[in-house]
Parts: structure tokens; C-alpha cells; sequence
């Protein structure tokens, strides 16, 4: 079974073990699990039926998507629903689709918000076949090759930021501050939930960087094992067991599930076209599609590119090889989820923590499939890992890829400044998407405007007017 593993995913070719393999998909998994039960969150609004649906959906259109990342690209990525297209889902995508389709008279608040929550359901349905058809004709390649080499170098410092911002958030180390946006948090309180999990993650921070130093084995996954279990200490505090935490009623959920999410998307066609007004239905389900596939797109290419670096998946063109492969995987998990119930499925940038704890093939992806698939009845466990045990990974991994910035060329003010704005929207806007639409536009405006439109691509150009209008139009 080792050897045929071995010679399936290449494992000692690509200079990695099983056993590494192993601790990496589960490190990976460990990550992003907070996505198991935040995703029913965002989209349910407090609805039991959506919540309990998007919950079976998202596990199973994770095991999905990451099983054909394992499978059929064979490269150390998972996929799930994604946290920022999901509140786009919930509170942009819904809403306005109630709008242009109003409910009948008489149906309860619920009523409404599944039945807008399955006219979205349509919506995503149609981006995943649209980014099939998009994948299959080579269009994706052609964007992938049309961006800047020094933008292409940006995406992983700039991911890299992302994921440390988005740790110290998690964390509680950086927070909201009315005057400067931002802020570090209360240490003064040292009794308080806040400040003891802030030195608590800070403290995981250095476990992990000092058993990574050591070379121990599984230094990310040691350190989230090792806050997870002090969080729950007596006089801790940082993490409680919930009342109920373990009763959960598997057949209640599997049967919202059955009854609200799988082919929901189906009655959402019916409901979309069915009003009186099928032009403003068309309009904006179209201008949707439009948010979607380019939001996704970019958070894909962004995530693949930038993690790739990192594992040394790049040749020496700066391209992925097998990437029509990658994208084809997420352009099928997105079409799956919209079947089961769920948003848009795109490729975590979480992945990266199993690619730091030395992931190099698509076995880190499978071991990290088969937990999404046993999460579907162990939620309440994968329930207890508190985010300040999983933010010091998300920093950890943030260090290991800003080391690409000094790739960089800074000698060229043409190339700097897309460059730093790549890196530098990242984290600020909170979007991979933001930073490489800002690179593209400036490097584009930047050469025109010195002579040396020779060396921008039209697809470059064409992307650049895209996202001016996309963000002239749309919110």
C-alpha cells in the first residue's frame, strides 16, 4: 500500500515522505477547520434548516474539491466554500437577488430567506459552469501567463502578509481601533479573555518557530495542539466547552440537508425567472456571474501561484505546471457545492500550512479530504480548536512566505510599484483579488505612460479595463 502510494503521488521523487505527507494534510485540515462551522454561520442567518444544510454541503463539497486537487492535479491543496465569497453569498448576492425576485405574499421570513438563499444557490451554479467552460478553452492559462513577472513574485509576500494580518486578527494580538483603524491589543488586562489569548497565541507563535528550528517534525501541528489543550485549562479561561457541545442530531441535520440544500439550486432557477421582470433578473444575475468568476479567479490563481512558490512547484517561467489541472478541480468543487447547498468553493490559502510543514504532493491533499468527510460527524470536535491555536500557524506560515519579496526587482519604479501594491492590498483590502487587480492596472498604467507599451500583454490590458469597470459598477 506505502509503495503504491508512493509511486501514485511521486512522494520520494518530489523529496518528501509519506509520513510528512500525512502530518501536513492534517495540519492543513487543523487550519482551516474554522471554515466547518463558520461557512453554516454566515450563510444561515440564523435559519436551523440553511444552517444544517450548508453545514453537510460544505463538508462534502470540500471533500470533493480537495479530493480532486489529491487525485486529479496531485498537488498539496485544499478547497472548501470560501469565507469571503460566502459573506458575499449571504449579505450582497441574497439580498439583492430577493429584490429582483420578491417572495409571495404570506411566506414566513424563513420562507424567504430560503428561498432567496436558493436563487443564489442558481447563481453560483452558473459561475461553476462558466468557470468549467473558461478552464476547458485555455482562458485561465492565458490570464495566468498575461500577469507581470515582478506581480507574480508579489502574490506570495503579499499572501504572505495576508495570512499574518489575518493571524494577529484571529489572535486578538491586532485589533479595531476607532482612530488608526487598527491597534494592538489591551495588555494592561492581563485577567481578561482577550489579552490571555493574545499571549497565548503569541506564545504558539514561538513554539512553532522554535520547533521548526530544531526540525522537529510537525511543528505546526504540535503548536495548535499545544495551545488548543492550555486554552482549556482551569484559570485559562480562553476556551470553553459549551452545554450540548456533543449532542448533535446527525439525522435532523442530514435531513435539512436533503430537504433544503441538495439541488436547492434548482427551485432557485424556478423562482429567479419566475417574476415579471425577466430583463432585471437577466441583468443581474449576469452582473453577479461577473463578481463571481472574477473574485474567485483571482483568489485562485493568486492562492496557487503564491503557495506554488512556496513548495517549489513553479518552473523556471514563474508558471505552474498542471495548473489547467488545479483550475479544473476548483471550476468542478464550485459546480458541486451550488449542487449540494453551498457557496463558491475556491482553494485556501490555508493550504499553505501544510506546505510549510513540507506538503509536496496531492497526498496531503487526500488526507486532508477524508477528514473534511469525517468532520460530517465529528463537527462538535473539530468545533473545539479556538482560533488562537490555529492564528500562530496562520503567522508561522506568513513568515515562511514573505521571503519572496527580496525576488523582487525595485531597481525599475515600473515594476516596484505594481509590485508593492500587490503585496500591500492584500492585507489591507483583505482580498488576494484586490492586490492582483491594483498590480495589473498599475503596471499597465505605468508602462503605457512611459513608452514601453511593447512590454504589456493585451490580455493584460483587457484584465485592466475589466477591473476598473467591475470596480466603477459594481460594489
Amino acid at each position: 500500500m506505502k509503495q503504491c502510494l508512493d509511486r501514485f503521488f511521486q512522494i520520494t521523487e518530489k523529496g518528501s515522505t509519506l509520513r510528512t505527507e500525512i502530518i501536513a494534510g492534517l495540519t492543513t485540515f487543523f487550519t482551516m477547520a474554522y471554515c466547518v462551522v463558520l461557512t453554516p454561520n454566515l450563510i444561515g442567518q440564523g435559519n436551523t434548516q440553511i444552517y444544517n444544510g450548508v453545514f453537510f454541503a460544505n463538508c462534502i463539497a470540500a471533500f470533493v474539491g480537495t479530493l480532486l486537487m489529491a487525485l486529479l492535479a496531485r498537488i498539496p491543496f485544499a478547497q472548501a466554500s470560501g469565507i469571503g465569497l460566502n459573506a458575499f453569498f449571504a449579505f450582497t448576492v441574497m439580498p439583492q437577488i430577493a429584490r429582483i425576485a420578491p417572495a409571495p405574499e404570506g411566506l414566513s421570513a424563513d420562507e424567504q430567506l430560503i428561498r432567496s438563499y436558493e436563487m443564489a444557490l442558481a447563481v453560483v451554479f452558473l459561475s461553476g459552469l462558466l468557470f468549467i467552460l473558461i478552464t476547458v478553452l485555455g482562458a485561465r492559462e492565458a490570464i495566468i501567463k498575461a500577469i507581470p513577472k515582478n506581480v507574480k513574485l508579489a502574490i506570495s509576500g503579499g499572501i504572505g502578509l495576508f495570512l499574518a494580518f489575518l493571524g494577529l486578527k484571529n489572535a486578538g494580538l491586532v485589533v479595531a481601533d476607532e482612530s488608526n483603524f487598527v491597534g494592538l491589543a489591551d495588555f494592561s488586562r492581563i485577567g481578561s479573555i482577550g489579552a490571555k489569548g493574545a499571549i497565548l497565541a503569541f506564545l504558539g507563535l514561538i513554539i512553532i518557530a522554535i520547533l521548526y528550528k530544531l526540525n522537529v517534525k510537525g511543528a505546526i501541528l504540535i503548536g495548535i495542539a499545544v495551545i488548543s489543550v492550555i486554552s482549556y485549562l482551569p484559570g485559562i479561561g480562553v476556551a470553553t466547552i459549551a452545554p450540548g457541545t456533543f449532542h448533535v442530531d446527525f439525522a435532523a441535520q442530514a435531513q435539512d440537508f436533503v430537504h433544503t440544500s441538495l439541488f436547492g439550486f434548482v427551485r432557485g432557477f424556478g423562482h429567479l425567472f419566475s417574476g415579471s421582470n425577466l430583463f432585471s433578473a437577466i441583468a443581474t444575475v449576469l452582473m453577479l456571474l461577473i463578481v463571481f468568476s472574477m473574485v474567485d479567479m483571482f483568489d485562485t490563481i493568486g492562492t496557487l501561484l503564491g503557495t506554488a512558490k512556496k513548495a517549489n512547484l513553479l518552473d523556471e517561467n514563474g508558471e505552474m505546471p498542471g495548473m489547467k489541472k488545479a483550475l479544473l478541480c476548483d471550476a468542478i468543487a464550485t459546480t458541486a457545492g451550488a449542487v449540494t447547498g453551498t457557496s463558491t468553493v475556491t482553494t485556501f490559502v490555508e493550504s499553505s500550512a501544510g506546505i510549510g510543514e513540507g506538503g509536496r504532493t496531492g497526498m496531503t491533499s487526500l488526507v486532508t479530504a477524508v477528514l473534511f468527510l469525517v468532520a460530517l460527524v465529528a463537527a462538535p470536535f473539530v468545533g473545539l480548536i479556538p482560533s488562537v491555536a490555529t492564528a500562530p500557524a496562520l503567522i508561522f506560515v506568513g513568515v515562511l512566505m514573505i521571503s519572496s519579496i527580496r525576488e523582487v526587482d525595485f531597481s525599475d519604479i515600473t515594476e516596484a510599484v505594481p509590485a508593492f501594491l500587490t503585496i500591500a492590498m492584500m492585507p489591507l483590502t483583505f482580498s488576494i483579488a484586490n492586490g492582483i487587480a491594483f498590480g495589473i492596472i498599475s503596471y499597465c498604467l505605468l508602462k503605457i505612460c512611459t513608452g514601453k507599451i511593447k512590454e504589456v500583454s493585451w490580455v493584460a490590458i483587457l484584465l485592466s479595463v475589466i477591473f476598473i469597470l467591475r470596480y466603477a459598477l459594481i460594489r
